[in-house]
């Protein structure tokens, strides 16, 4: 099968990191092409791949598939074997609903928050909508621990499409300094100790300055 990934600037770009993570869960080989995003050619350059121009796009034999939701469920189909989502029906169920409710929502922690892997201050004064997002994320994972079948140190044990989805987040909790319980504190170093997280947090703290 022959996977093209097309992405948005490491250093910046949430969501093409979430289609990356799936990629790697599925063990799939895949080629990736990097588009600045910001620039004057960009949207140029990106509707040549997709009437979306958004990144992350997924290049496939079955055509171009645009969004990191329809990624990850496209891929959790064609690698079956590859546990991109929990085994558990309870478990993976809730998996689904969380990276959905992460998908539609937390406005204000993605306004106010923005994701860029080399920032490193607090936010301050933290925004009363803020400090409610961060606050119904930590529960989010809560109830994703809950019904869990497996240990482990992801949110269902090993990881799967809910820690891709939530590896943003963790960037955005840890960057901004926010305090936190020794729980999610313990779930965002794993998040930094991912492997496929570590290359693309490298290859994008090579991009500051670019």
């Amino acid at each position: 099968m022959s996977l093209h990934l097309i992405i948005g600037d490491k250093l910046h770009s949430s969501w093409s990191l979430r289609g990356a993570l799936a990629l790697d869960l599925a063990g799939a080989p895949y080629t990736e092409e990097l588009i600045k995003l910001n620039q004057p050619d960009t949207r140029e350059r990106l509707l040549k791949h997709s009437p979306t121009a958004k990144v992350p796009l997924l290049k496939t034999e079955h055509g171009t598939i645009a969004d990191s939701l329809a990624i990850a469920e496209y891929l959790a189909e064609q690698f079956p074997d590859a546990g991109l989502w929990p085994k558990d029906t309870a478990a993976r169920a809730q998996a689904r609903s969380a990276c959905a409710q992460m998908h539609s929502g937390f406005f204000a922690m993605r306004n106010h928050m923005p994701f860029d892997l080399s920032h490193d201050a607090p936010l301050s004064p933290m925004p009363v909508d803020v400090q409610a997002d961060i606050e119904r994320m930590l529960a989010l994972w809560a109830e994703c621990r809950a019904v869990a079948a497996e240990t482990g140190p992801f949110l269902f044990g090993g990881a799967t499409l809910a820690d891709a989805f939530f590896a943003p987040i963790a960037v955005r909790l840890r960057t901004y300094r926010v305090k936190l319980p020794p729980a999610d504190e313990t779930y965002i170093n794993t998040i930094y100790q991912w492997p496929a997280f570590k290359a693309w947090q490298k290859a994008g703290l090579e991009e500051v300055g670019q």
